[in-house]
């Protein structure tokens, strides 16, 4: 799904009105309904009160219209408006005279702290003061009334994106912004509801189709794109009956020094459960046993020496590699990896752990890299290979340069992990706060690099792998907890995250019966 900015949805709209025949009332309107619907579903006829509190722009118009629908429908609404200034958009006060045609008073007018009500822990909020346009953080009483209902502990719902937020630029945190506990965002997310620095404001949202022109949408050139279900299927191919494991690759993992041979057998083994044709293992001497043992599926080749990597000598060539689980930094370690690089050509390479921790430390080896190599750091390994960042929107941009001048993907792994190529921006859907677990990044190393072995071109590989590593994370989570996934979990629910990937959704009629 693509990631809009705020210019290209007022394009879009208008692009809209103008295909559909429609006024912008009409898609206030539709806006509206689609709100209500989820009230509906979720509530369903509740007395609860429903506080709505209304800015003087479209925003807060479709919070009039929202409350009409509402009190249409016999709930318990409470309709206010921030009077903050004597500046309103048209179709505000088109709403504003409508909802008379449904409540015998007129919206409660605010104009100072005095005015703000009395809200109980029980009541719902819903935020509807400042939309996408918002290009200044607020002011004087509009700014404490934010403050006013962030310190209530009622639920507060934000329409279209919370107050105060900017859609795709940093803001400052000590300004006043709502902290919705929920949002029911337009069309497409906004690319600040991905990044991690604001999840205190949108920790869950839900996207509203209100039907915008999707052959103007799809013509947009976006500021990212999110991958999920949907786009993730198209990647897939189906395996032929006739296939043999050569059909889908020869592929090697090398990592591993003493006491830290698990990471390499985590790899190892999730490139097989991924779909890899044929796996080897590089290791020391001391993975050996333990390699042979716990994943007889796999080869191994050992290194000369006992407990170090220390020279790279592969019998032969895998079409994807995978470096850095459990590898080490002992010298004789970069030596190995600097001579690995030099000699590999034609292998695609997906890159990790202390490969990267090398990386940083010897930055001349970046231009040894493959063309299209997969790099896949933490954000602490990111900034050892980048340097700090400001905020989370300059984080993207100073990865948009490296991998343009380096000529690589980079996986940057988090909450929602980010995957970009030059100045392409791809965002994952899947994954939980039980992933944050040691191990889970190698399982992602095996992941990619099994099916680059399958053929899959690296940017492919990549987003299947995040994906369905995040979908077994889910999987895994959803049975055990998210306290008790470990790596291992994910890797045993690798099939069930294929599967889980065509899975036909239940009707909503049908899962309210469940």
């Amino acid at each position: 799904m693509k990631i809009l900015s705020a210019e290209q949805f007022y394009q879009a709209d208008k692009a809209t009105l103008k295909s559909q025949n429609l006024k912008s009332i009409d898609l206030m309107e539709r806006a509206a309904e689609q709100c209500f619907n989820w009230f509906d579903v979720n509530l369903k006829g509740s007395p609860v009160p429903i506080h709505i509190f209304c800015g003087i722009g479209n925003n807060g118009g479709d919070g009039l219209a929202l409350g009409r629908i509402l009190i249409k429908h016999g709930y318990n609404v409470f309709v206010y408006i921030a009077n903050f200034t004597d500046k309103r958009s048209p179709d505000f006060l088109i709403n504003y005279n409508l909802i008379r045609e449904v409540s015998d008073d007129w919206p409660i007018l605010m104009t100072s702290e005095e005015d703000f009500p009395t809200i109980n822990n029980e009541d719902i909020i819903v935020d509807s003061l400042f939309g996408i346009g918002l290009n200044r953080p607020t002011e004087g009483w509009v700014k404490q009334l934010i403050g006013y209902l962030n310190n209530t502990k009622a639920f507060i719902l934000s329409i279209d994106i919370p107050s105060g937020l900017y859609p795709e630029k940093p803001v400052d945190h000590s300004a006043a912004i709502i902290k919705s506990s929920f949002t029911l965002t337009f069309q497409n997310p906004k690319l600040a509801f991905l990044l991690a620095e604001n999840y205190q404001y949108v920790p869950s949202f839900n996207v509203l189709d209100i039907g915008l022109d999707f052959n103007f949408i799809d013509s947009l050139q976006p500021l990212a794109n999110t991958f999920g279900k949907f786009e993730t299927q198209q990647l897939y191919r189906q395996r032929n009956k006739n296939d043999h494991k050569g059909n889908f690759g020869y592929s090697t993992i090398i990592g591993g020094s003493y006491g830290k041979i698990g990471a390499v057998s985590l790899a190892t083994k999730s490139a097989l459960k991924v779909g890899a044709g044929v796996m080897t293992a590089f290791v020391p001497k001391c993975g050996y046993t333990i390699l042979q043992t716990s994943i007889p599926e796999a080869m191994v080749v050992t290194d000369a020496s006992e407990n170090l990597i220390t020279n790279i000598q592969l019998k032969s060539t895998s079409l994807a590699i995978g470096i850095g689980p459990g590898l080490g930094t002992d010298k004789k370690t970069i030596e190995a990896f600097k001579d690995f690089l030099s000699n590999t050509k034609e292998s695609q390479l997906v890159i990790d752990a202390d490969a990267l921790n090398i990386l940083s430390a010897n930055k001349e080896l970046l231009d040894l890299l493959p063309k299209n190599s997969i790099l896949t750091p933490h954000n602490g390994e990111l900034k050892r290979l980048i340097g700090g960042w400001k905020n989370d929107f300059h984080k993207i941009e100073l990865v948009k340069k490296f991998s343009k001048k380096h000529k690589v993907i980079v996986v940057v792994k988090g909450a929602n992990t980010l995957l970009i190529t030059n100045d392409d921006v791809y965002i994952n859907t899947t994954g939980n706060p039980g992933m944050a677990t040691a191990g889970s990044g190698d399982v992602l190393t095996g992941m990619i690099t099994g099916l680059l072995s399958q053929k899959y071109n690296p940017l492919e590989a990549a987003i299947l792998g995040v994906y369905l590593h995040g979908s077994a994370g889910d999987i895994a989570a959803s049975y055990l907890g998210f306290e008790a996934v470990i790596a291992s979990d994910i890797i045993d629910n690798i099939g069930n995250a294929y599967q889980e990937l065509f899975k036909k959704e239940m009707p909503p009629e049908q899962k309210e019966n469940v």
